[in-house]
């Protein structure tokens, strides 16, 4: 094998990518044992974030707003079931979707998942205004970089 070694490549830590994977990964870490306490997955408390805001959700909407492929959402779902956390049920309607709602034991979960925003703060040393700022930022990035792909919609 002929293994170029390319002298001018930029190295990991100036990299964009880089530098918003390893901090996804690094807030997943800091809200593990939070969410080990909730008995929350990281995956779980996207999709349990996304139900709080609007209930009674179909399968396509809630994979739609996390830009995932529905088949990597439904063990998520099914997992999320077995804690008691949701229900699923077949649209009355249209038998193909599936209608994901929170449980009482689900929706009292909201009430302790506050303190992953504080973890957050309290950890990165920024201001509430400082990360809202961040945050915006990001997301004008995601949104700008969405509108280049073909076949891929904007989470909401």
């Amino acid at each position: 094998m002929n293994h170029k070694i390319m002298k001018n490549a930029p190295a990991l830590d100036n990299q964009l990518c880089y530098a918003i994977y390893s901090t996804g990964i690094a807030i997943q870490r800091l809200y593990k044992p939070i969410l080990d306490q909730l008995g929350l997955t990281y995956s779980q408390y996207l999709v349990m974030n996304i139900l709080w805001r609007e209930d009674k959700l179909t399968v396509k909407t809630i994979s739609e707003r996390l830009a995932l492929e529905s088949s990597t959402l439904t063990p998520v779902l099914k997992r999320l079931e077995i804690s008691g956390f949701i229900l699923r049920k077949r649209n009355p309607d249209n038998e193909r979707q599936m209608i994901i709602g929170l449980t009482e034991p689900g929706r009292l979960l909201q009430k302790h998942s506050g303190c992953l925003v504080q973890s957050l703060q309290r950890a990165s040393g920024q201001s509430t205004e400082k990360l809202a700022v961040l945050n915006r930022s990001i997301r004008t990035l995601r949104d700008k970089l969405y509108t280049h792909l073909d076949n891929w919609q904007r989470p909401d």
